[in-house]
């Protein structure tokens, strides 16, 4: 199976910002989050880089939750 896609969106002000990143990218869209937030010519503040951060770190937490307690289950079935 390949890498899962994880879409991230933000509908700010007409404005659409849509992030698409896979685990091994997750460092360099936290990054692009940030010089979206400093360039001046888009409607990206901080605080919209900020709540988009929390909400990648959480997405990733869960999987990693996900992931060891399918490994955990399928060590107990095996």
């Amino acid at each position: 199976m390949g890498e899962e896609i994880n879409v991230l969106a933000l509908v700010k002000d007409g404005h659409r910002y849509i992030f698409l990143y896979d685990e091994s990218s997750h460092d360099e869209l936290l990054q692009t989050l940030g010089r979206n937030a400093a360039d001046p010519d888009l409607n990206f503040s901080w605080y919209d880089a900020a709540v988009m951060s929390q909400r990648v770190r959480a997405l990733r937490r869960d999987k990693l939750k996900e992931t060891t307690q399918q490994e955990s289950f399928y060590r107990k079935s095996a």
